[in-house]
C-alpha cells in the first residue's frame, strides 16, 4: 500500500516547522548527552565506545563525500592555471633574464673564493711570511715566459722571493719597483730551480727552455727519477724554502727527463709571494745564543743515590786538585839543581900550514882533513 493511499494522505506539513521540530530534538539530543556524560576512574568518557563505532561507521562515508570536492578544486585549478598561463610564462621569462646576471656574478666570486680559501690554507714548514698578489701582465714569447704581480717594494717584495699559487710553485720575482713586481716562471729560459725527487731524495737542477715543460737536468744517481715521481724544491743555496711542491717528472719525446707543473693546473691570476730571503730570517738569534745549561734551572732535583754520585765526584775532583797543587808546592821548595853548562861551539879559525924540516917530514903527505868539531858551519 502507498503512502498516498494511507491515513496520512491529506496531512500536509510545512517544510519550515519540519525543520524547525529537528533542530530542536537534535539540540535537546545533543544537551542531553552533554548532560548525562560521565567521566570514568580511567580519564575517558562514558560515550567512548559510542563515540568511536560512529566516527568508525562515518569516517568512509565522509571520505566518499569529500572525495568529489577535491576533484573539483583539481579541475577549477587546472583550467585556471590553462587560462592564465600566458600571463604566468611571460612573468617568468622576466625573471629568469633579472637572475641570470645574479647567476654569473654568483658563480665568478665562488671560484674567487675557492682560490682565495685554497690559497689561505697554504702553509710552508717552518713559516715563511706570505703576501698576495694579482697577476696584471702576461709576457709570453718562445723564450721568454714571465708575469708582472702588483705588489712590490712597498709590500716587502724583493728580488728573488718565490711565487707559489694553490697549486705549487710558479717561478721568482726579478724585478721590483715601489708597487709592481716582475717574476719570471719557471718555464723561462732564464730560469735555474735547484730540486730533489721526493721518493729517492735525489738531487736535480730544473731548468727552463721555453716549453710548458722545464728540463730535469744534472741527476745525481742511477735510476733515481721514474715516470710519476714528486718533484719538490730542494732549498739548496739557500734561495728557496725546502718542500715546495712543483710537478711530476715524465719522459720527454727526445730522451730527457722533464717536469709537469702543478702550477699549469689552473689560470695564473692570483699568487702568493714568500717574503724569503735566506734560512737565517727562520732562526731566532735568542735562541741561539742562549746559555747550553739554561733548561737545568728548572730541573727537578735530583734523588738520593743520584746526589751520592755527585757528592764523589766532586769529592773526587776535590781530591787531585789538592794533590795538584801539593805536588806544586814541592817542586817549589826543591833546591835547584847545577847543570853543566853546554859548551858552545866556536867558528873555526884557519891557521897557515908552516913547513917541517926534511928530516922529520913523513914518507907521504896527507892534506889536513878537519874534524866534524873544527868543520865550519854550513860546510859540507
Amino acid at each position: 500500500m502507498a503512502f498516498r493511499d494511507g491515513p496520512f494522505e491529506n496531512l500536509k506539513v510545512p517544510l519550515a516547522w519540519t525543520a524547525a521540530v529537528v533542530a530542536v530534538v537534535a539540540m535537546a539530543g545533543a544537551a542531553l548527552l552533554l548532560v548525562s556524560d560521565r567521566t570514568t576512574p580511567d580519564g575517558g568518557s562514558s560515550y567512548g565506545a559510542a563515540r568511536g563505532a560512529a566516527a568508525s561507521v562515518t569516517g568512509p562515508v565522509s571520505g566518499v563525500f569529500a572525495a568529489p570536492v577535491r576533484w573539483v578544486g583539481a579541475v577549477t585549478d587546472y583550467i585556471g592555471g590553462y587560462f592564465f598561463a600566458v600571463s604566468e610564462n611571460r612573468r617568468l621569462k622576466a625573471e629568469v633574464a633579472e637572475l641570470e646576471p645574479w647567476r654569473d656574478q654568483a658563480i665568478a666570486l665562488k671560484n674567487v673564493n675557492a682560490r682565495y680559501e685554497a690559497m689561505l690554507g697554504l702553509r710552508t714548514e717552518p713559516a715563511v711570511p706570505m703576501v698576495t698578489a694579482r697577476a696584471i701582465s702576461d709576457a709570453r714569447g718562445p723564450f721568454n715566459r714571465a708575469k708582472l704581480v702588483d705588489v712590490g717594494a712597498s709590500k716587502g717584495v724583493r728580488i728573488g722571493n718565490p711565487v707559489i699559487n694553490e697549486h705549487g710553485l710558479i717561478g721568482r720575482v726579478t724585478g721590483v719597483t715601489g708597487g709592481v713586481s716582475r717574476m719570471v716562471l719557471l718555464t723561462d729560459v732564464a730560469s735555474r730551480t735547484p730540486v730533489l725527487v721526493d721518493r729517492t731524495d735525489a738531487r736535480a737542477l730544473l731548468t727552463g727552455d721555453g716549453s710548458d715543460n722545464p728540463r730535469l737536468e744534472f741527476v745525481r744517481g742511477v735510476g733515481s727519477v721514474q715516470a710519476g715521481d714528486r718533484i719538490l724544491s730542494s732549498g739548496d743555496g739557500g734561495g728557496l724554502p725546502r718542500g715546495i711542491p712543483i710537478g711530476v717528472a715524465a719522459k720527454g719525446i727526445d730522451g730527457s727527463w722533464r717536469v709537469k707543473l702543478f702550477s699549469d693546473r689552473g689560470a695564473i691570476d692570483y699568487v702568493r709571494v714568500l717574503l724569503f730571503q735566506d734560512f737565517g730570517q727562520l732562526i731566532d738569534p735568542n735562541a741561539l745564543n742562549a746559555p747550553p745549561l739554561a733548561g737545568l734551572t728548572t730541573a727537578p732535583p735530583p734523588n738520593a743515590e743520584q746526589a751520592g754520585a755527585i757528592g764523589d765526584a766532586a769529592a773526587r775532583r776535590q781530591a787531585a786538585a789538592e794533590a795538584q797543587a801539593a805536588r806544586a808546592r814541592a817542586a817549589a821548595a826543591a833546591p835547584p839543581t847545577a847543570t853543566t853548562p853546554m859548551p858552545q861551539a866556536r867558528p873555526t879559525q884557519t891557521r897557515p900550514v908552516q913547513p917541517r924540516p926534511a928530516a922529520e917530514a913523513p914518507a907521504a903527505t896527507v892534506s889536513p882533513q878537519p874534524t866534524a868539531a873544527q868543520a865550519p858551519e854550513g860546510a859540507t
